[in-house]
This record gives structure tokens, C-alpha cells and sequence, in this order.
């Protein structure tokens, strides 16, 4: 019992260090982000914004539809290999992953060569910026040699220099635009783009792994190798797509119902506790899915695994979660503006879902870790028509502060969804302390958001004090031992 208790402990420290080591990345990378768009509002104005919106969703299409989910499905094939511990395939592995990643941008930048008139007279209504667009097909190129790098570094647990990485390539990148946007001004914005994307892969091929040399694979066996993970990268992407469809559908419904504002209104409160939240899962999945896969063949290390990420996830979120609702309307007035207060009820409750966000997240990357990328694409299907008919059930009922309720229902469907899978199909289970944490934590943040929507700050003040207290001094002495 004191040697599981010490490897459990052990691994507590090295979830809560690539927490750490990721949520500081995605932080500066925000920070950039901000910069540069304040940047180009300051320098170039309304038109420069709208110019990298247009150019970096369509580069952010192009990529989605073109690199086939490999980023995130070799990472897979990576791990497993190297729980083998045979060098020699381990090098293999790497050399088709890095090949298949060759491929697929070369293949995404002849693609947007060829339609870049299309994309240019969708776009702008006309074909003036059809060069601008075959320009792009370099950051499509650039970027999928660049996801193959980090899927390298991820798969083999080299975290820190794929954190040394992505701050390289995002704050050089940053650096070198600044001349560009004061300058070159309107005409900044496409050099801009493949200034980022140039920046990041190559610091992606200074700082990449250097101890598996290439190895000497044939075409044939490159494709047969690689079949695996590109055939789950593309139920990922499918899945993707579902769900961008299924929001896409809502947004033009909204607006078409309601107007743009409300369509604002929405995108302002889902950016807020969908993607700022989000930070934290993408910082503890960049070691949980690789730690994962390596285990996916062992019922009961995936039960400890599972377990233990959901009781982590649940400790770094309570202070967090309890933070983001006592200062919600500050946090609303700072980064939006005071007209943004109609969105206070809606993402506090949004907030609540966030809860079991986490746990269904824990439960399925399962899925992704099995490869099982049919039952992937069936739940992530299930889940977007959940978003889709909750949103507008909820807020046909109550407006804005329906897409709060709606978020709380749409992730306890999912829960439901997900869990059907990890119990029924892969028949797995879950310590009690899971539920109990799961279940203590729901309750804490429920009532934190009654208290705060009647004023009761008597009551929200000591929620927030006593619960965080005990949630950070269970992580330190989880980092002491």
C-alpha cells in the first residue's frame, strides 16, 4: 500500500508540474495573442482586425480538413511505443509520423494553391487576393511540419522543451510582426501570418528530439504504418466537424432570430468559461493522453489513471472555478465591456458545467487512447446535436441566461454519453472518491452561483475562503509528499 501510495504520489507531482509547465504557455500565449491584437486595432485599425480574421479562419479550415487529426492520433502510436522500450521502433515510429506530416502539408499547400481563387472570391468577392491566398499555402505547410514535431515531443513525454517550443516560436513570432504592423500597415497582415508560422517551425526543428535518429522506412510500409493513426485522426476531424457545424447552425439561428447582438452576447460568454477554462484541460491532457495510451491495453491502470486525473482535475478547478464566479462581473468589465453584464448569469452557470466538462473530458480521451475512433465520432456526434437543441430550447425559454443552463445540461447529457461508453462498452470503473469529489465540488460551486446572483456575499466570501483553502493545501502536500 505505502509503494502504490508513493507512485500515486509520484504522479500527482508530475500532472501538477506539466499543469503548470502548460497552463504558463497557454497563458503567455493569450498575452501574445492580446498584444497583437491591440497591435494591429492601434496601428491599422478595424480593417487590419478583419483581415486576420478572414486569413486565419481559412488557414485554420484549410489545416483542420488537411492534416487529418494527426496532431493529436500519432501521439498515440508514439506512446505505445515507447512503453515497448525498443529504441529501434520508437525511431520508426517517429520517421513515418514526421513523413506522414511532410505529406499532408504538402498536400494542404498544393490544395490552397489550386483553390486560392475560390477562396479568394468567397472571401472578398473578388479574386484580388488570390495571390494573398497562395502566399498562405507556406503557413499550411509550415504548420502541419510543425504538428508533427509537437506530437513527436508530446508522444515521447518531452514536455518541457515542447513548452520551450511554442513560447519560441509564438513570442518570435510576435517580435517580428511589431516592425511589420508599424510599417508595412495594412499590408502587414499576410506577412504577419507566415512570420508566426515560419517562427514556429523552426524553433519546432532546432528544439526537436534528436535522440531517435531517422530510420530507414520504405513508402509502402510508411503508409501501412501510419494507416492507424490517420485513420483515427480522421474520425477526430470528423468529429470536429460536427461540432463546427452544429455551432455554426445555432450562431445563424440566433442570428436570424434574435440579431448580432445576441449572437455577441453568446461568443463573448463562451469564449469566456469554453475556451479560457479550456486552458486548464489542454494543460493537463498534454501528459494525460500520452501517459494513457501507453497503459490503453490494462483495465486496472486505466481505472487508477482515469481516477486520478478526475480527482487532480477536480483540485486545480474548485479555486479556479470559485475565483472566476466571485469576480465575474470584474472579469466580464475588464475584458469586454459593461454592456457585456446581460452574459453575468449565463456564464456563471456555465461555470457549474465546467465541473462535469472535466470529468466527461477524463473519461473520454479513453476513446482516444483505445483508438477507437468510430465510438469517438458517434459520442462527439451525440454531444453537438445535445449543444445544438439545448441552446435553442434554453434560450427560446429563458434568453441569455438560458446558454448558461444549457451548457450545465449539455455537458451532464455528455457525462452520460461518455460514461455509457467507459462503463458498458470498455467496462471500466472509477474509485468512490471520484463520485464523492465529483459530487462535493458540484454542490460547493452551485451554491457559490446562488449566493452571488442574490447578493449574499456574506455567505460566498467564506464558500470561496474555506473551499480553496483546502483545495490548494491538498495540492501542496500532494507536491510535498
Amino acid at each position: 500500500m505505502a509503494a502504490t501510495g508513493s507512485k500515486r504520489d509520484g504522479m500527482s507531482r508530475v500532472i501538477l508540474k506539466a499543469m503548470g509547465i502548460f497552463g504558463g504557455v497557454q497563458v503567455l500565449s493569450i498575452l501574445c495573442s492580446v498584444i497583437r491584437t491591440k497591435l494591429v486595432a492601434l496601428w491599422i485599425g478595424p480593417v487590419g482586425v478583419g483581415l486576420f480574421g478572414l486569413f486565419n479562419q481559412a488557414l485554420e479550415m484549410i489545416n483542420t480538413a488537411t492534416n487529418l487529426g494527426v496532431r493529436n492520433s500519432s501521439v498515440r502510436d508514439i506512446s505505445q511505443a515507447v512503453e515497448h522500450r525498443d529504441s529501434s521502433h520508437i525511431a520508426r515510429v517517429v520517421t513515418v509520423v514526421r513523413r506522414w506530416s511532410l505529406w499532408l502539408g504538402l498536400g494542404g499547400a498544393l490544395l490552397t494553391v489550386a483553390i486560392a481563387p475560390a477562396l479568394s472570391r468567397f472571401t472578398f468577392g473578388d479574386f484580388n487576393h488570390t495571390w494573398s491566398f497562395v502566399a498562405l499555402s507556406l503557413a499550411v505547410l509550415f504548420m502541419a511540419l510543425t504538428n508533427g514535431e509537437y506530437a513527436v515531443l508530446q508522444g515521447l513525454a518531452k514536455l518541457r522543451r515542447l513548452a520551450r517550443v511554442t513560447v519560441s516560436g509564438t513570442v518570435g513570432g510576435l517580435l517580428i510582426s511589431i516592425p511589420l504592423f508599424y510599417f508595412l500597415r495594412e499590408d502587414s497582415v499576410l506577412p504577419s501570418i507566415l512570420a508566426y508560422a515560419l517562427c514556429v517551425v523552426v524553433a519546432a526543428f532546432v528544439l526537436k528530439d534528436k535522440e531517435y535518429p531517422k530510420a530507414v522506412v520504405s513508402r509502402r510500409e510508411t503508409v501501412k504504418m501510419g494507416a492507424g493513426f490517420v485513420k483515427l485522426g480522421i474520425y477526430m476531424t470528423l468529429g470536429s466537424f460536427v461540432a463546427m457545424i452544429a455551432s455554426y447552425i445555432f450562431i445563424s439561428w440566433l442570428n436570424t432570430t434574435s440579431g448580432t447582438h445576441a449572437v455577441g452576447f453568446y461568443q463573448a460568454g463562451y469564449t469566456l468559461i469554453g475556451k479560457y477554462a479550456g486552458l486548464i484541460f489542454a494543460a493537463l491532457g498534454m501528459e494525460f493522453y500520452p501517459r494513457l495510451a501507453k497503459v490503453a491495453g490494462s483495465a486496472r491502470r486505466l481505472r487508477v489513471f482515469v481516477s486520478h486525473e478526475m480527482n487532480i482535475a477536480f483540485m486545480v478547478l474548485t479555486p479556479c472555478l470559485l475565483a472566476f464566479i466571485l469576480l465575474r462581473s470584474q472579469l466580464v468589465w475588464l475584458l469586454y465591456s459593461k454592456e457585456f453584464e446581460v452574459i453575468i448569469t449565463y456564464i456563471s452557470w456555465g461555470v457549474v458545467g465546467t465541473i462535469l466538462r472535466a470529468a466527461s473530458w477524463c473519461l473520454a480521451f479513453v476513446m482516444l487512447a483505445k483508438g477507437d475512433g468510430k465510438v469517438y465520432l458517434i459520442t462527439e456526434s451525440l454531444s453537438a446535436i445535445s449543444s445544438l437543441g439545448l441552446n435553442m430550447l434554453c434560450f427560446h425559454l429563458w434568453g441569455i441566461d438560458g446558454l448558461g443552463y444549457a451548457y450545465l445540461a449539455w455537458y451532464a447529457l455528455y457525462t452520460i454519453i461518455v460514461a455509457v461508453v467507459y462503463f458498458g462498452v470498455y467496462r471500466l470503473r472509477l474509485n468512490f472518491n471520484c463520485f464523492t469529489s465529483l459530487v462535493v465540488t458540484l454542490l460547493v460551486c452551485t451554491a457559490m452561483v446562488v449566493a452571488v446572483e442574490h447578493g449574499a456575499w456574506i455567505v460566498a466570501i467564506p464558500i470561496f475562503v474555506v473551499a480553496s483553502s483546502v483545495s490548494l493545501f491538498i495540492a501542496y502536500r500532494t507536491w510535498k509528499r
